[in-house]
């Protein structure tokens, strides 16, 4: 049977604060005090850290995610130019499928079909200024329920702004589309 040590609050003499285990010299491991005991503007002073984080979060999802979709864009347009130029056809989609897992095994997207959605959405969106402006500003997923749903890029643009305005996931998007 294993032998558990139980903690306790215990008064450091240095700067008396709570702290967890046993006192050690120059190690302390401090526990929070209770809310009851802070400062009246604690509380505000908490949620507007609070709030500055959530923003920060929101923005960096969609930095990342503006990125994301970019890439895909200039991905596609490369496979669109090479095919275009140089005949190229599935098979080699196929191959660079596979060399973009190897070299990336850490990274998911480019399986063969995805590889041929960003040909599609390269070649639905061949002005990447519309690209970055709107469409890169809503979710992949999104952009794929556009390109699936959709035969024209005046609608698609039209439900790329209405997605960014409400903030329509893929499936309410996929609803407001078949309505």
């Amino acid at each position: 049977m294993k032998k558990t040590r139980k903690t306790s609050p215990v008064k450091t003499s240095k700067d008396e604060r709570k702290v967890m285990g046993r006192p050690r010299e120059g190690a302390a491991i401090p526990v929070a005090e209770s809310l009851a005991a802070m400062p009246e503007s604690y509380a505000s002073f908490f949620e507007a850290i609070k709030e500055r984080i959530a923003r920060e979060r929101v923005k960096t999802v969609l930095a990342a995610n503006a990125a994301m979709v970019l890439m895909y864009w200039d991905i596609g347009s490369r496979i669109l130019e090479k095919q275009q130029m140089e005949g190229w056809g599935a098979k080699v989609i196929d191959r660079l499928s596979h060399d973009l897992k190897s070299a990336f095994p850490d990274m998911g997207g480019f399986s063969p079909r995805n590889l041929k959605y960003m040909r599609k959405f390269a070649e639905s969106w061949p002005d990447r200024s519309i690209v970055q402006r709107t469409v890169a500003q809503i979710p992949w997923r999104s952009n794929l329920a556009l390109l699936d749903k959709l035969q024209d890029n005046e609608t698609r643009l039209w439900y790329a702004q209405k997605t960014i305005e409400y903030g329509w996931g893929k499936d309410m998007l996929a609803i407001q589309i078949d309505r």
